[in-house]
Formats: C-alpha cells, sequence, structure tokens
C-alpha cells in the first residue's frame, strides 16, 4: 500500500521516479479504509533529504500511512526555505487534540549542546509529553534517541573521544522481539554522532530493554513500555551517499574527520559506498508500523 503525502510536496516527484507508490489527498479521499496517521517531527537541518530518505522507508509495508511533518516553532531553521516549512509543517499547536498512530522523532545536529541548553528543549519536552497520551508508539532516532531517553528515563548523554562514523555491525540481542522480526544475527547499520547513552546505563535502567547492540558503536535499538517509546541511536534511514556528503562537509570545514567506517570499498573515498543496511533499515520500519502500530492502535483514534 502507498503512502500518503501532500500533493505537491517536492520529494513525490522524487519517490514517483524510484517506483515507490505515493498517493495524493484527492486519491485518498476516494478509498475506504482508515489509513495509520504517523506524525514526523523532523529537527535535521536538511529537511527535505530527511522528508525524501524517511518517506522511502516507511512506504515498504501492506499498510496505507498518512504522513504529516511537524517543527518547532521555537528555532528558526537556516537550511530550509520558510515557504516550504509554511506550506508542509505543522506545530504542535496545530494538533495538540488530535491522536496519531505514530510518532518520529528525528536525530539533530545538537549532540554536543547539554540538553537543557538547545533552543527548542522546551518545546520538544512538550511533545514528548504529549506523546504519552496521544500516540501509539513514538521511534526516536539517534540524538532523537539520546533526548528521549533523557527526557523519560534520566539517562543523560556522554561524549566520545572521536565522532562515531560509518557502518557498523551489530547483533541481536532480544530475536523473539517482533521489532527484529528478520533480522539476521549480525547486520549493519549507520552512525554518524559525537556522543552516546553508555551501554551500562541502558542495560541498568529497568524500563528498557536492548533488542540490538554493536560492540564498536555501543546499544542500536532499545525499547519501552512494551513498544511505547522505541530508541534507535543509528541513522537507518540514511541512503548510499548521506555520510560521503558529512565526510566531505566536514572535509571542507577543515575538521580533518575520519573516513567514515566500513563505508567505501577499500576505505577509499573516490569509490562509491556500499549500501549495506537498506534491507534491515526497511524491515525496521516495517516491523514497527505493523507490530508496535497498527497491530495496537484502536480502529477510532
Amino acid at each position: 500500500m502507498p503512502i500518503r503525502i501532500q500533493s505537491e510536496l517536492p520529494a513525490k516527484e522524487r519517490l514517483e521516479n524510484e517506483n515507490i507508490f505515493v498517493m495524493d489527498e484527492f486519491r485518498a479521499m476516494h478509498q475506504d479504509i482508515r489509513p495509520l496517521k504517523v506524525c514526523i517531527l523532523n529537527l535535521m537541518p536538511l529537511k527535505e533529504e530527511t522528508e525524501l530518505q524517511l518517506l522511502r522507508v516507511l512506504s515498504n509495508t501492506p499498510l496505507q500511512v498518512d504522513v504529516v511533518f511537524m517543527n518547532v516553532k521555537s528555532h528558526i531553521s537556516q537550511n530550509t526555505s520558510a515557504s516550504h516549512l509554511n506550506k508542509f509543517y505543522i506545530t504542535l499547536d496545530d494538533v495538540r487534540e488530535q491522536k496519531f498512530d505514530g510518532l518520529i522523532i528525528t536525530g539533530a545536529p545538537v549532540e554536543q549542546i547539554p540538553f537543557e541548553e538547545v533552543d527548542y528543549w522546551e518545546e520538544l519536552c512538550e511533545i514528548m509529553d504529549w506523546s504519552k497520551e496521544n500516540v501509539t508508539s513514538t521511534l526516536h532516532i539517534c540524538w532523537g534517541a539520546q533526548a528521549g531517553m533523557y527526557y523519560h528515563f534520566g539517562l543523560d548523554k556522554a561524549s566520545l573521544s572521536k565522532k562515531i562514523t560509518g557502518i557498523y555491525k551489530h547483533r541481536v540481542m532480544k530475536r523473539k522481539e517482533p521489532l527484529v522480526r528478520g533480522f539476521d544475527d549480525e547486520f549493519y547499520a549507520p552512525h554518524s554522532r559525537y556522543t552516546e547513552v553508555p551501554s551500562s546505563a541502558v542495560h541498568s535502567c529497568e524500563d528498557l530493554t536492548v533488542l540490538a547492540e554493536s560492540d564498536e558503536a555501543g546499544i542500536y535499538i532499545a525499547m519501552a513500555g512494551a513498544g511505547k517509546q522505541i530508541f534507535v541511536t543509528g541513522h537507518p534511514e540514511y541512503d548510499r551517499m548521506t555520510l560521503d556528503k558529512e565526510y566531505r562537509r566536514d572535509m571542507g570545514k577543515g575538521l580533518n574527520p575520519d573516513v567514515p567506517a566500513n563505508y567505501y570499498p577499500c576505505d577509499d573515498p573516490e569509490q562509491e559506498p556500499l549500501l549495506q543496511w537498506r534491507s534491515h533499515s526497511i524491515n525496521l520500519y516495517s516491523n514497527w508500523l505493523n507490530y508496535y502500530v497498527y497491530q495496537v492502535t484502536p480502529y477510532e483514534l
């Protein structure tokens, strides 16, 4: 089944060119079906790029998904036009009385700033508090996962000696949990961050269950409340060239970054990166939508 998005969203044409089934509002109105309502709180600076990445992975499911994008009003985006945000994005004030089947909270390039010093921290806390009663399941990604574990369970992040960037091997810890159903015993996923929530702290938290972990990159997937909150510390939605763009951006800034691990053939940035995580990424999002949203959400929200 398709994902339903606004007719004029720029990502629509790109998705259709990739043979991804996308439905606009007109066609959706003529179907007798209750689609899943999923809100994406997009905190990434390049919002249109993140829109495309997330819509790709949400499209590979037999469920019809009605997607809306949310932003925070307490932060002015420097990389996305105001016209795009005004046309395609909502704020919490617009949907405060509504309920959603799923919520995705993305990462953000603020991980080296203490949570309370992020200019939209109070608004994000308000959104996470709202989600407790108004969202069936919330999926937190990268910094969004760190922020969620801090807000819900008081687990603070810690700085790393150097940035974790690249494609890392992970192992499944809880084979019977539906979120990792269909995963190989070992699988790869992208990470790009300067901080982490220490593995020892996550394992010691009685409210959290670790589903996947890496010797190099630490905790990858943790879950609370039978899936009410899910935390993914990496970026499974990244496409083939995202880490390459980040690497070249940091090179251009004179940061002398490490070459992303296990990413380029022979660690040669002049070669096209290998796409090694797409199947597990799609599986992760499909499992989340099916087992933690569709199977438990009421028909009448």
